[in-house]
């Protein structure tokens, strides 16, 4: 991890940034120990991505100003990546982070190991942002981080020069418009992340079990409303359409770079290239409706969220959950999205006006009705990728649609 150090002392920043101290009502007190030593400042480490730094720096000196009546700080920043937090805390917890950025789906594995205590304004936490980042960041019903982010999804983008609102409400209006134009509409078939969208929303299910290791499936389930072959009969249909193209991330930008996508399943981090292209003719939307046994079905996807969490080993757990709470407020998600475009799970921050302006954003909080958490164990990827790159090549192996299906579950189950 490559560090950066800030030394807010109570002096220097109470010249520099005036109108911030604790007369403002919005600032709550916090009891300092009777063991404090006024002489010496608050020392807090914070784990955060390198791509944060510049940010992190500005809401350091915020919560400094905020609480120079109570405390002095010097609070030192390290470069850490939210994927691999919880194999560096595990490392040696007791002297990692006090504060830090984590992916969500690493929340079971350390609130089960006494990383994460529950958080005790939950309550208000939880009222303040979005249903599915509480989900998120809780076991159970009980909240054990910060709400951060809410844009780890994935949602249509299209040109509107070719498609219309009404157009993009179906994939079959879509490819059709590609065919007619000689165009593509693009998604990424190695990748299980996105091939759920077509599985979640018909009653067939995958998760994990229990034990947090392994999965169950019934993608391969033959009766019911929905069953497996009808899912895979509906992906082969799409396969077969010449406005179909099955290419990866970096694929469907150049395809939007070069003209031939004029619409794509992608996340936010591609929306300021994508805009860049398309400029006025940019849109954005949910995942549109497939055609399935002869009825449309939403497409649905899996969701993620950037968390706060507090070091339970912390030796100055008030000061480290205070400054959590200063990270995730309303005011520092905007910040957050003007300067790095990350999607606020603060209601009030995703209803404001400058949040509202990203259409890449609004789609995604639109596709949120229809998303789920990625709670899935790591034996899920490789069968789903090798089954789906079958599908869209146009099934070469000539092996039936349920032997493929059964082949695939049992392997996401082992």
């Amino acid at each position: 991890m490559k560090k950066r150090y800030y030394s807010f002392l109570l002096a220097a920043c109470s010249m520099l940034l005036t109108g911030c101290g604790t007369g403002n009502p919005d600032v709550p007190s916090l009891e300092v120990p009777s063991s404090y030593d006024s002489s010496k400042p608050i020392e807090l480490l914070v784990w955060g991505s390198e791509e944060d730094e510049i940010l992190l720096n500005q809401i350091f000196e915020s919560f400094q100003a905020a609480y120079q009546d109570q405390a002095a700080f010097q609070i030192t920043f390290a470069a850490q990546g939210e994927s691999g937090c919880k194999d560096a805390l595990m490392g040696d917890l007791e002297n990692s982070a006090d504060v830090f950025t984590f992916a969500d789906d690493q929340l079971h594995t350390l609130a089960a190991a006494g990383a994460l205590n529950p958080i005790e304004s939950a309550e208000r936490i939880k009222a303040e942002n979005l249903e599915g980042a509480v989900e998120a960041a809780s076991v159970g019903d009980i909240l054990y981080a910060y709400p951060l982010t809410a844009d780890n999804g994935y949602f249509l983008y299209y040109n509107q020069r070719y498609l219309s609102e009404q157009d993009v409400e179906t994939l079959d209006q879509i490819l059709a418009v590609a065919e007619r134009q000689n165009k593509k509409f693009a998604m990424d078939w190695s990748s299980g992340w996105y091939i759920y969208s077509f599985f979640g929303n018909t009653g067939l299910e995958v998760g994990l079990n229990p034990d947090g290791i392994t999965n169950y499936c019934t993608w391969n389930q033959t009766d019911g409303a929905i069953r497996g072959i009808d899912v895979v009969e509906a992906m082969s249909a799409v396969a077969q359409s010449p406005g179909f193209y099955n290419i990866d991330d970096s694929g469907f930008l150049a395809g939007v770079q070069n003209g031939s996508v004029i619409a794509g399943v992608s996340g936010i981090w591609n929306e300021m290239a994508v805009k860049q292209v398309w400029g006025e003719h940019y849109g954005a939307a949910k995942l549109p409706t497939y055609t399935c046994r002869e009825q449309q079905i939403q497409m649905s996807s899996f969701s993620g969220y950037k968390l706060i969490g507090v070091n339970a080993y912390s030796k100055e757990y008030q000061w480290a959950s205070k400054l959590a709470e200063w990270i995730t407020n309303e005011q520092n998600q905007k910040l957050r999205f003007e300067l790095r475009g990350q999607g606020p799970s603060n209601l009030s921050a995703a209803k404001s006006e400058e949040v509202q302006k990203s259409l890449g954003i609004t789609a995604l909080l639109a596709q949120s009705d229809y998303s789920c958490l990625q709670r899935i164990g790591n034996q899920y990827w490789e069968p789903v990728t090798k089954f789906a790159q079958n599908i869209a090549a146009g099934n070469p192996t000539r092996e039936s649609f349920q032997k493929q299906l059964d082949q695939m579950v049992e392997k996401i189950t082992k």
